[in-house]
């Protein structure tokens, strides 16, 4: 199994991600991640000086985007 693989693993003692670890679950780029947290659309805080996720943010995020998610246009088969 590769690092990445490794870190994926879901621990279920974890109550903090790190801003990387978050961008890995929701399969986005990191700097997209730290947009989103500086939105506002992604919770975060500081531990020191520190910026992490909590581990339940995630799901929070992605439940509120399908709530507001449009269906994408029908395409008709031609």
């Amino acid at each position: 199994m590769d690092p990445a693989q490794l870190t994926d693993s879901i621990d279920p003692t974890l109550v903090l991600l790190t801003v990387e670890e978050a961008a890995r679950r929701l399969r986005i780029g990191r700097t997209v991640c730290y947009r989103l947290i500086s939105s506002g659309e992604l919770e975060s805080i500081t531990v020191g000086h520190l910026r992490r996720v909590p581990v339940d943010a995630v799901p929070e995020y992605v439940a509120r985007r399908r709530k507001t998610h449009r269906p994408a246009a029908s395409i008709v088969a031609a």
